[in-house]
């Protein structure tokens, strides 16, 4: 039997303007899975720690992100999986998203790694069909990949590893409310105005452009949605007044990370996103709902191989 231990990072998805494109990947807050390869042909999802899911593989993102994998490997070969996590599900920052990219990276290096990162992408975004209805990337993207990434093209896929500048460093905030994907989406109009459309491929050109030349200017200008945040913001509480006091604080740019209900602020620099975790804090603190703060640099690595 061969078998490794990986820590599985949550992520940030959306970025504000960059619905279902863009995502980033977080440095100390992730899952914990133990991947084997067994001489048993199938796959065996034999525990799951810290969250009532199921261990049916069909039912499991996991288990149908690596079903995928095996389609396209020319052996057929068995896996077991563990899965302990640390990400809640329904959280907003890419509980799905872990375990299916986790997976299939595990397997994959297990196997001396027979699948590109961007094929990788492909299988993990079956666990995210599984998971939300619908095969999105901008999670496991960044999970496999690292850092920033840009999903350039779904048809076909096209996923491109953007520049992570340094000094970026995410403070989230999760309050303990459930916001499935499912119902999140539901909210979403399925038309916007060429207005709105223009205002929005502005940011994300800007975005892009902002982690590429490291101006952190630039980059807190282009974190506007305009489209998404107006009709998902009212799902989650204190959204604004979070919003606020984070931007006073400091951070470049503040909006929902993924579904919500978690709500994300970028800054240059670890002290600022400190300051931005304690004000927000403050606000929460009031509403009487409990919650948890994740201050976090940017994962350049995403997913690793841990003792």
């Amino acid at each position: 039997m061969k078998s490794i231990k990986i820590f599985a990072p949550a992520t940030v998805a959306n970025l504000s303007c960059g619905f279902d494109v863009l995502g980033c990947c977080l440095d100390n807050v992730g899952d914990e899975m133990i991947i084997s390869l067994v001489s048993e042909p199938g796959i065996t999802i034999t525990k799951i720690e810290g969250a009532d899911l199921p261990l049916e593989t069909h039912k499991n993102v996991a288990g149908v992100a690596v079903e995928a994998l095996l389609s396209k490997y020319i052996k057929e070969i068995g896996v077991e999986i563990e899965i302990y996590k640390k990400i809640k599900a329904g959280s907003g920052i890419g509980s799905s998203a872990a375990s299916s990219a986790g997976a299939v990276w595990a397997v994959n290096h297990l196997l001396d790694n027979p699948f590109t990162p961007q094929e990788l992408v492909e299988f993990a975004m079956e666990g995210e069909k599984l998971a939300s209805g619908n095969a999105h990337a901008d999670n496991v993207a960044p999970a496999l990949l690292g850092g920033f990434t840009l999903v350039r093209s779904y048809q076909p896929l096209d996923v491109i590893k953007l520049n992570s500048p340094e000094d970026l460093v995410m403070t989230v905030i999760h309050p303990q409310i459930e916001v499935k994907t499912s119902d999140s989406r539901s909210v979403i109009k399925h038309n916007v105005s060429l207005k709105q459309a223009i205002h929005q491929w502005g940011n994300v050109g800007g975005l892009v452009a902002g982690l590429f030349t490291e101006d952190y200017d630039l980059i807190g200008r282009s974190l506007e949605d305009v489209i998404i945040e107006p009709l998902r913001s009212i799902l989650i509480p204190e959204f604004e007044n979070v919003k606020q006091a984070a931007i006073a604080k400091g951070a470049l740019g503040c909006g929902i990370s993924g579904s919500g209900p978690s709500i994300f602020a970028l800054s240059k620099g670890m002290n600022t996103a400190n300051e931005v975790a304690e004000d927000i804090r403050k606000v929460y603190a009031k509403t009487g709902l409990d919650f948890d703060i994740h201050v976090s640099k940017i994962n350049s690595q995403g997913i690793k191989i841990i003792d």
